[in-house]
């Protein structure tokens, strides 16, 4: 098939766009680079199912495609809170425009939703039915209520004009590739582990969060993409093992062999005290869970960071 990966440049969509090749599937990455980097194409480039464009999803643009991911937004709140007014225009009209598209060419539009549409949860684990507790005024509105405009454009376009959609919530995705400036609390304690510096916590450090793997988060992104049209979801796409923040700082440490410091710090603003996926419909209708356990993905990841750190190092001394 003929697949658009909007947002294709990310850590999250260039992961998906070498599953799609693998599978024998044309591909067009489309990204306006903002967040997301090339260096993450590099080895796809020379792919004779690959291309790549630069554009602005708050723009209309065309394609002639089979399926639509739209993955395009920044994701970590110190990067989409830089350009709140663009971050929720990607959001809005970057769904639109995709769904212009699937609907003149006949594509199934699959959207990357989140977990932040759950804002702080009064409700845990949070189940596909939870309709969410979100500020509209919180500096992280222009995010998650992008993300909840997405899904009910996404519907309305379904409903009104037929176009074949999917909708998949993702929770804290991590792994290999993931910018090490991303700003993500993974990246972040990594890096400043590797560095000895203090881990900086928000607040005590006490509010949970559940991490997914890369490699589980696409094969679940796979499975929406197979399943049948009816399957319209939405769907949580996350691994239910919850832990706090607190305790991550301390595995990775641990992992690392740092002698870094946990430090506590002030709190962030509408940060969530729980987030943790129900996924028994994606169990049901997918037939899909994760399999990746956090120390396994934790330790591929630091490799993965240890390596580009180096290679950073090197390049800096034969500059």
């Amino acid at each position: 098939m003929r697949v658009l990966v909007t947002g294709g440049a990310g850590f999250l969509g260039s992961h998906l766009c070498r599953a799609l090749l693998g599978r024998g599937h044309q591909v067009l990455a489309m990204d306006n680079l903002l967040t997301g980097r090339m260096e993450t194409l590099h080895d796809l480039l020379e792919h004779k199912g690959f291309s790549f464009r630069k554009w602005d999803v708050s723009l209309p643009y065309e394609a002639e495609v089979d399926v639509i991911f739209n993955m395009a937004s920044a994701a970590s709140p110190p990067k989409y809170q830089i350009d709140p007014v663009h971050t929720l225009r990607t959001n809005v009209l970057g769904a639109d425009h995709a769904l212009r598209v699937a609907q003149t060419c006949g594509a199934v539009m699959i959207q990357a939703s989140t977990s932040e549409i759950y804002g702080d949860p009064d409700c845990h684990p949070q189940p596909e039915s939870y309709v969410g507790q979100i500020d509209p005024l919180s500096p992280r509105a222009c995010y998650n209520e992008g993300k909840r405009a997405a899904e009910t454009l996404c519907f309305d376009y379904h409903r009104r004009h037929g176009v074949r959609v999917k909708i998949m919530r993702l929770f804290n995705t991590y792994g290999p590739a993931m910018d090490i400036e991303d700003g993500r609390v993974v990246t972040n304690f990594l890096a400043a582990a590797l560095r000895d510096a203090p881990l900086q916590l928000h607040g005590d450090g006490s509010q949970t969060r559940s991490f997914c793997y890369v490699s589980d988060t696409i094969a679940g992104m796979l499975a929406l993409m197979d399943s049948d049209d009816t399957q319209t979801g939405p769907y949580n796409i996350g691994n239910p093992g919850e832990i706090t923040v607190r305790a991550l700082a301390e595995q990775i440490k641990a992992l690392t062999g740092s002698d870094s410091p946990v430090v506590s710090g002030p709190a962030a603003t509408d940060d969530p005290r729980r987030r943790c996926p129900d996924i028994t419909r994606a169990k049901a209708e997918l037939n899909w869970a994760p399999s990746v356990p956090l120390a396994d993905g934790l330790r591929h990841t630091l490799d993965d960071i240890r390596a580009r750190l180096a290679a950073r190092a090197a390049q800096g001394t034969a500059g």
